[in-house]
């Protein structure tokens, strides 16, 4: 696997930089009554750190992840992005932010079936506003440190389902970001390749890309170095995993 990245430098106190600090974050839905889907959320995600957000449906999860990814505002408290408070900022000023520091996988994969594994790759640098120069460079690049390079000029609909999803890993850490949000990555996929994808995030981890996952699985759960628990929408601090994998 072809990996250029480059480990986060630690401040002085020994810890790699916060990349996602949120402080007393509330989301309220103006229904009737009021939904508080977030109450009070206070949680630090250092580079490089692999943290699991497990609970059971309705306990705000989802609401968090979209708050994590800038597809949501808070009602109040602050969330810091690399040191940016995102709060202040507007909508284009946002979608930027979204779109350099924050990549995302889904359960579903999302690829065009008509379109070639580089081609859905290349597809996010388009929505970014990239440059065309080196556009298929990056994206056989990207293929390659996910481990499929031997696919390149492939359609998705001649992968496996496992491959299908290294695709769209590959399609979100294209644009080199700070942060990678999983929503349910291995909850279309069977053992054999949930054990493969698992993997690949351990070595993208060691490269030093930061992975926040939602997931209902326990052994995708217990497969991060943190996991956390989501119940009526307050975080709680379940258990840190030190295992040398």
């Amino acid at each position: 696997m072809t990996d250029t990245a480059v480990m986060p430098e630690v401040d002085t106190s020994g810890r790699a930089p916060a990349v996602v600090e949120l402080q007393a974050v509330a989301r309220v839905f103006p229904t009737e009554p009021p939904v508080h889907a977030l109450r009070g959320v206070d949680l630090t995600v250092h580079a490089g750190d692999h943290l699991a957000i497990v609970g059971a449906s309705g306990s705000g999860k989802s609401t968090l992840l979209n708050v994590l990814g800038l597809l949501d505002r808070p009602t109040s408290g602050a969330y810091l992005l690399d040191g940016i408070d995102t709060a202040g900022l507007t909508d284009k000023a946002r979608a930027a932010v979204r779109g350099r520091r924050i990549g995302f996988v889904f359960q579903s994969f999302h690829l065009l079936s008509h379109r070639s594994v580089e081609e859905n790759v290349m597809l996010a640098e388009l929505y970014r506003g990239e440059s065309r120069s080196g556009r298929f460079d990056r994206s056989v690049a990207a293929l390659e440190r996910v481990g499929l390079g031997h696919r390149i000029g492939f359609l998705p609909t001649r992968l496996s389902g496992g491959e299908r999803q290294r695709v769209a890993i590959a399609r979100a850490i294209v644009g080199r970001p700070s942060l990678l949000l999983c929503d349910e990555p291995t909850g279309n996929l069977d053992s054999e390749n949930t054990t493969s994808v698992l993997a690949l995030f351990d070595q993208l981890r060691d490269s030093g890309l930061t992975i926040v996952v939602i997931t209902h699985d326990h052994e995708v759960a217990q497969h991060a170095r943190r996991v956390v628990r989501m119940v009526d929408g307050r975080l709680h601090e379940v258990e840190r995993i030190e295992v040398e994998r």
